[in-house]
């Protein structure tokens, strides 16, 4: 695999399109539940800690699976798996909707969470599939993108809806994913490319990609990037903000879809940097971004500045995923199936959002905001260190 740039404009395919509508209408109703999780379960009369586990059990349940999910894809093929996922996600969203008790909820998020590393995994795994190797950085920026639209309108929506209650919320959830759910069905056709069924394909194994260096140091990225991106800031940005008077507990809103916003609107950009120029230039340079900003984000203490960092993290951030997707998509190719390599990518990032929340949040009890932020930028930082081999090793 090299990482030559490729200059030919291609065409996006149609089914790369509905992937991209279902994304933004999962990514909606996702958006309009994710803020009320921890207020629904402390409703039924439990502390914080449970509380919060509602949300830790979700990610927990998407580690967990991860392997299974991708020995299913391996079995069943890519669009069925990311139907069944689909399924399971509503499924547990009306559940979450009936639930008469604590543990209910807990079970029903947790039932969420293996239906949600399917559906990703398997999205993935269509996405290397269906994309053209030209445009591989332009169709994981516009599938990124529509999941970050989603998911800044989505609380938006959901602070309109909030008289409706909690229940409601998730049967509006529910009915977003049968929609595109409906939507798969009905526009992306089985096997689309006219490629056989997924299992006669041949398999590129774990073993196999962890031979490859370049997959190697993309699991040492996703562990820092889901760290930081899926971690770090959505869990401190508003403690920090709440704990600082001049900046105050409002702009904590304020900052996270800024963060958002800069990813979506560099996202037009940089999908077409990593086709035109290579993706491990804009990944590295993604890095440096993102982990610069976030080193110093900690010790910001007037709104312009907590604001302006938070814009730039996020496109930082809007570096980092396309290439990461399209240099992934390089090293499967088309004609393979790749379900065990992206199962592994998708476990390393939940990793580093579970372990790299807890370890910084441990940082900001024990020492402040500063060096909690300052640990996550460094950890972003660190990530490049692989990169540079690779590069050096592809020069030798």
């Amino acid at each position: 695999m090299t990482d030559a740039p490729v200059r030919e404009r291609v065409p996006i395919p149609r089914e790369i399109w509905v992937m991209v509508v279902a994304a933004f209408v999962i990514a909606l109703g996702f958006g309009i539940v994710a803020p009320i999780l921890p207020q629904y379960a402390a409703s039924f009369d439990v502390g914080l800690t449970a509380a919060s586990a509602i949300v830790t059990v979700f990610a927990l349940a998407r580690m967990a699976f991860a392997p299974a999910a991708g020995s299913l894809i391996g079995k069943f093929g890519e669009r069925w798996m990311y139907i069944a996922g689909l399924a399971v996600v509503a499924a547990s969203s009306f559940l979450c909707a009936i639930a008469v008790g604590y543990w209910d909820l807990l079970l029903s998020r947790g039932l969420g969470g293996i239906g949600s590393v399917t559906f990703t995994v398997s999205s993935m795994g269509l996405m290397v599939r269906l994309s053209p190797p030209q445009a591989r950085g332009r169709t994981s920026a516009l599938y990124g993108s529509a999941f970050l639209l989603g998911n800044v309108i989505g609380p938006v929506l959901g602070t309109f809806l909030a008289f409706l209650g909690f229940r409601v919320a998730f049967l509006i959830y529910g009915g977003a994913v049968v929609l595109a759910l409906l939507v798969v069905l009905l526009f992306l056709r089985d096997q689309p490319r006219g490629t056989s069924v997924s299992d006669a394909r041949p398999r590129l194994t774990l073993a196999e990609a962890l031979r490859n260096p370049d997959f190697r140091a993309l699991l040492v990225t996703g562990f820092a990037n889901g760290g930081a991106t899926f971690g770090v800031r959505i869990a401190l940005v508003p403690l920090m903000a709440a704990a600082i008077p001049t900046i105050g507990a409002p702009m904590a809103g304020i900052a996270l879809t800024l963060m958002a916003v800069g990813n979506v609107i560099a996202q037009q950009f940089t999908g077409r940097f990593v086709d035109a120029v290579g993706r491990r230039p804009v990944l590295m340079t993604g890095l440096l971004v993102a982990g610069l900003t976030t080193l110093v984000f900690g010790w910001s203490m007037s709104i312009p500045v907590y604001l302006g960092l938070s814009l730039l993290t996020g496109v930082g951030a809007a570096m980092i995923q396309p290439a990461s997707q399209a240099l992934l998509a390089d090293i499967i190719g088309n004609d393979r199936n790749g379900g065990p390599a992206l199962s592994a990518f998708s476990m390393s990032t939940d990793l580093g959002s579970i372990f790299g929340t807890l370890i910084a949040g441990a940082i900001a009890d024990l020492l402040g905001f500063g060096w909690a932020f300052a640990f996550t930028g460094i950890m972003l930082l660190l990530a490049i260190t692989p990169w540079l081999l690779v590069s050096r090793a592809a020069r030798a």
